[in-house]
Protein backbone atom coordinates (compact mmCIF):
# COMPACT_ATOMS: atom_id res chain seq x y z
CA UNK A 1 0.00 0.00 0.00
CA UNK A 2 1.13 3.55 -0.63
CA UNK A 3 2.61 5.56 2.19
CA UNK A 4 0.40 8.53 1.38
CA UNK A 5 -2.72 9.22 -0.66
CA UNK A 6 -2.57 12.40 -2.75
CA UNK A 7 -5.64 14.45 -3.65
CA UNK A 8 -6.01 15.17 -7.35
CA UNK A 9 -5.15 18.85 -6.98
CA UNK A 10 -2.03 18.06 -4.95
CA UNK A 11 -0.99 15.37 -7.44
CA UNK A 12 -1.35 17.80 -10.37
CA UNK A 13 0.96 20.31 -8.71
CA UNK A 14 3.54 17.65 -7.80
CA UNK A 15 3.16 15.33 -10.79
CA UNK A 16 6.79 15.42 -11.90
CA UNK A 17 8.02 14.50 -8.41
CA UNK A 18 5.39 11.78 -8.02
CA UNK A 19 6.32 10.23 -11.37
CA UNK A 20 9.98 10.12 -10.29
CA UNK A 21 9.00 8.41 -7.04
CA UNK A 22 6.82 5.90 -8.87
CA UNK A 23 9.63 5.18 -11.35
CA UNK A 24 11.86 4.43 -8.35
CA UNK A 25 9.38 1.75 -7.27
CA UNK A 26 6.98 3.53 -4.93
CA UNK A 27 3.23 3.11 -5.38
CA UNK A 28 1.29 6.39 -5.34
CA UNK A 29 -2.49 6.54 -4.81
CA UNK A 30 -4.39 9.51 -6.26
CA UNK A 31 -7.79 10.35 -4.80
CA UNK A 32 -10.65 12.62 -5.77
CA UNK A 33 -12.68 14.03 -2.90
CA UNK A 34 -10.91 11.61 -0.56
CA UNK A 35 -11.90 8.55 -2.61
CA UNK A 36 -8.98 6.60 -4.18
CA UNK A 37 -9.33 6.77 -7.98
CA UNK A 38 -5.96 5.84 -9.50
CA UNK A 39 -2.67 4.20 -8.73
CA UNK A 40 0.65 5.47 -10.08
CA UNK A 41 3.12 2.60 -10.41
CA UNK A 42 6.37 2.06 -12.33
CA UNK A 43 6.19 0.68 -15.87
CA UNK A 44 7.48 -2.86 -16.06
CA UNK A 45 9.08 -3.36 -19.43
CA UNK A 46 8.94 -6.91 -20.58
CA UNK A 47 11.55 -7.97 -23.05
CA UNK A 48 10.77 -10.77 -25.40
CA UNK A 49 13.60 -13.22 -25.77
CA UNK A 50 15.08 -13.31 -29.22
CA UNK A 51 14.51 -16.51 -31.09
CA UNK A 52 17.13 -17.22 -33.76
CA UNK A 53 15.98 -18.37 -37.18
CA UNK A 54 12.79 -16.33 -37.37
CA UNK A 55 13.39 -15.43 -41.03
CA UNK A 56 14.51 -18.89 -42.08
CA UNK A 57 12.87 -19.84 -45.36
CA UNK A 58 11.68 -16.26 -46.00
CA UNK A 59 14.95 -14.63 -47.03
CA UNK A 60 17.44 -15.84 -49.60
CA UNK A 61 20.99 -14.56 -49.88
CA UNK A 62 22.64 -15.01 -53.23
CA UNK A 63 25.97 -16.77 -53.45
CA UNK A 64 27.65 -13.65 -54.86
CA UNK A 65 26.31 -11.40 -52.05
CA UNK A 66 29.77 -10.22 -51.01
CA UNK A 67 31.25 -10.06 -54.53
CA UNK A 68 32.77 -6.74 -55.67
CA UNK A 69 30.23 -4.25 -57.05
CA UNK A 70 30.05 -3.59 -60.79
CA UNK A 71 31.94 -0.41 -61.80
CA UNK A 72 28.75 1.54 -62.66
CA UNK A 73 27.23 0.85 -59.22
CA UNK A 74 30.49 1.61 -57.41
CA UNK A 75 30.73 4.92 -59.29
CA UNK A 76 27.35 5.92 -57.87
CA UNK A 77 28.65 5.55 -54.34
CA UNK A 78 31.83 7.53 -54.99
CA UNK A 79 30.08 10.33 -56.89
CA UNK A 80 31.91 9.61 -60.15
CA UNK A 81 30.19 9.42 -63.52
CA UNK A 82 30.98 6.13 -65.33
Amino acid sequence: MAEKIYNLYEAKTELSRLVERAAAGEEIIIAKAGRPMARLVPVRRTRRRRKPGGWEGRVRIRGDFDAPLPPEVLAGFTGQVP
